[in-house]
């Protein structure tokens, strides 16, 4: 079948889009988009140039020239390549995550990075996860959900993340900076956060991953039965 299919998941952070995505995307039997890590990556290719956080063209020109791949069939083990090195680990500190805002911002920059994830949306289809896939990057997108929770429950899975991944951190600074974020992410211009009209909205607070998974993979079975367009187009593997 012709049909690439395009399962968007938005969300705030610590909104546990990235595990969802991540399961999805293998029990589909299709890529997973990161699109948050891009933004990452292409803000630690401007700290290591030195390039001022304020300095736009700058800043454009080097979302043009600056090769961002990410490799890896299974989500699990995906890695993320800057210029063809592994900045898997690098792009998830604390500082980084401080200064993505700012580069992410800029409307020309951003509509470089929505070509970019246009452009491997439909090479082959995927399941992308982000702040803006339903509403901008994807609108047309097969599926669309919108996960929430509570921002102390937020805090905590960004703080377990942290911890987990060998970074020094503490809740009430989780806290706090993830409150920032919301703050920054709901009131940019240039693809802002928000629930696109037609996306499932599905809260998480009280739901472990298995059980969100399981409520997404529900409604994509229910739904594709019922649009032959997409019902075709993937495999439900079991796990």
């Amino acid at each position: 079948m012709n049909k690439r299919l395009i399962i968007a998941i938005d969300g705030p952070a610590g909104s546990g889009k990235s595990t969802v995505a991540k399961r999805i995307a293998v029990r589909l039997g299709i890529p997973y988009i990161d699109t948050g890590a891009m933004y990452r990556a292409l803000t630690l290719r401007v700290l290591q140039k030195r390039i001022s956080l304020t300095d736009t063209r700058a800043l454009v020109r080097l979302s043009k020239t600056t090769s961002i791949a990410l490799q890896g069939s299974h989500p699990e083990r995906q890695r993320v390549l800057l210029d063809g090195a592994d900045v898997t680990r690098e792009i998830r500190t604390p500082e980084l995550t401080q200064k993505v805002f700012y580069v992410a911002q800029v409307p020309k920059v951003r509509r470089e990075m929505v070509r970019k994830q246009r452009t491997l949306g439909e090479k082959c289809g995927a399941v992308m996860e982000g702040r803006d896939i339903g509403t901008v990057v994807f609108p047309d997108a097969d599926y669309k959900f919108y996960l929430t929770a509570s921002s102390s429950v937020r805090a905590m899975r960004r703080y377990r993340e942290l911890i987990q991944t060998g970074h020094s951190a503490s809740r009430r600074e989780v806290l706090a900076d993830l409150k920032r974020r919301d703050k920054t992410d709901l009131e940019r211009k240039e693809g802002p956060l928000r629930r696109a009209k037609d996306a499932f909205w599905v809260p998480t607070t009280s739901l472990t991953i298995s059980q969100v998974v399981d409520k997404i993979l529900q409604i994509i079975r229910t739904h594709s039965a019922k649009n032959p367009k997409v019902s075709g187009s993937f495999t439900l593997n079991s796990v």
